[in-house]
């Protein structure tokens, strides 16, 4: 089955400069800030056509901001991925505007549950509601359209926290379905030309974490401690590896979760420190200074 460039003739052999989504329609969820922005960002500037999907009150200004560098090429659509009726209506103005669906990435989510013990019902439903059946939803509705063009891409934003104990129950059980999921749509669909790829990020710099910088504005800095590149994450680094998966550069990645967490899920340095005294050298490439 043809990829997105066999199926536009835009591929990455179409020229110098060429984007490696030019002609392709991508919807973003969650667009409306932080790492959906920015990857809606970097799909416009690669030649897509993007829907910013989103329940924020801030969508149709993130819809006039990243229209300035592509005019015409953003539509802004108010959507509750938990809700099938929205969804679907999400799915039909976007064919009815651009034709296609070529592209989708799941990337809303909330995170209210932590702590299973003290977790009212109502706030594990909301957090499984926008992440894994939003996920879902928006899966479904674009399956057909992508099924029937022969091609499409769906990369899903989940987490370190699908994959291991980082707290907030709730969205970490969510995310490990969606991570599922993305398995399950690969093996079921890809014979139609569909792939659906995961990324798993780490702590990323983004608006959700600015109450707690006012509160403690030094919190970035000690997670840092954690990974072993030193930082955390920037959404650029998260919207890089999406763009990657949904490319034609991944032409045969299909299933697959790639970790974008500077180290964090490969080992504990900050524990190794802590067990390996001996190893405390500072002067020692590789060793861990006290």
């Amino acid at each position: 089955m043809p990829g997105l460039s066999a199926g536009l003739g835009a591929g990455l052999g179409a020229g110098l400069g060429a984007g490696r989504f030019d002609g392709a329609t991508a919807i973003v969820t969650g667009a409306a800030s932080g790492i959906g922005t920015v990857i809606a960002g970097r799909l416009l500037a690669e030649g897509a056509r993007v829907v910013v999907a989103d329940r924020s009150d801030d969508t149709e200004a993130a819809r006039e901001k990243l229209s300035v560098d592509a005019p015409g090429r953003v539509m802004a659509v108010r959507v509750d991925v938990a809700d099938p009726t929205s969804v679907q209506a999400m799915a039909a103005r976007t064919l009815d505007r651009f034709g296609t669906v070529d592209v989708l990435v799941n990337n809303a989510a909330i995170a209210e549950g932590d702590n299973v013990i003290a977790m009212e019902v109502e706030t594990w439903d909301a957090d499984v509601a926008v992440v894994l059946r939003g996920a879902f939803l928006c899966t479904k509705a674009v399956l057909k359209p992508m099924i029937d063009q022969g091609r499409g891409a769906i990369v899903n934003i989940v987490s370190v926290n699908a994959l291991g104990f980082y707290g907030n129950e709730a969205y970490s059980a969510a995310k490990a379905g969606v991570v599922n999921l993305t398995k399950s749509i690969a093996v079921r669909y890809g014979r139609y030309g569909v792939r659906c790829n995961a990324v798993a990020p780490g702590s990323i710099r983004t608006p959700t974490w600015d109450q707690r910088l006012e509160r403690d504005p030094d919190v970035l800095d000690r997670v840092a401690r954690w990974y072993p590149l030193g930082r955390v994450g920037e959404p650029e680094d998260v919207a890089m590896a999406a763009l990657f998966l949904a490319s034609d550069e991944a032409a045969w990645v299909t299933g697959a979760v790639l970790a974008v967490d500077g180290g964090l899920t490969a080992g504990n340095g900050v524990m190794m420190n802590d067990l390996l005294v001996e190893a405390r050298d500072p002067d020692t490439p590789g060793s861990y200074g006290a």
